[in-house]
């Protein structure tokens, strides 16, 4: 295979596999009634991937140091408010990103000088 025809091969591959592993569910099971099992882990593992990403993204805060974590509870308290008055997974996500960007620079830039 010519070199520069291997990145579309990759990317072409790519989106099949995933278009086929979000496709198997629909052709496995169709229009019948999905299993008990299926409906629990449809209800159970979001909330639960969501847990563990968060514990796994502030399990490093080192609250003895500055800037003493606060970057990292400023952004989530900010998540956790928009998420509560508005409802919206994007503004929540992109504020607290952007939020915690900001405090970081300002933060460890105070820190630095």
């Amino acid at each position: 295979m010519k070199t520069e025809l291997y990145p579309l091969a990759v990317i072409a591959l790519t989106a099949i596999v995933t278009w086929l592993l979000r496709a198997l569910p629909f052709i496995i099971f169709g229009k019948r009634e999905l299993p008990n099992v299926i409906v629990y882990l449809g209800k159970i593992l979001p909330p639960a991937i969501m847990t563990i990403l968060v514990i796994y993204c502030l399990k490093a805060i080192d609250i003895t140091t500055k800037p003493f974590g606060l970057p990292e509870i400023i952004s989530s308290l900010l998540v956790i408010i928009l998420q509560a008055t508005k409802k919206s997974m994007y503004l929540s996500i992109i504020a607290g990103t952007v939020c915690y960007m900001i405090l970081i620079r300002i933060m460890l830039g105070t820190m630095a000088g």
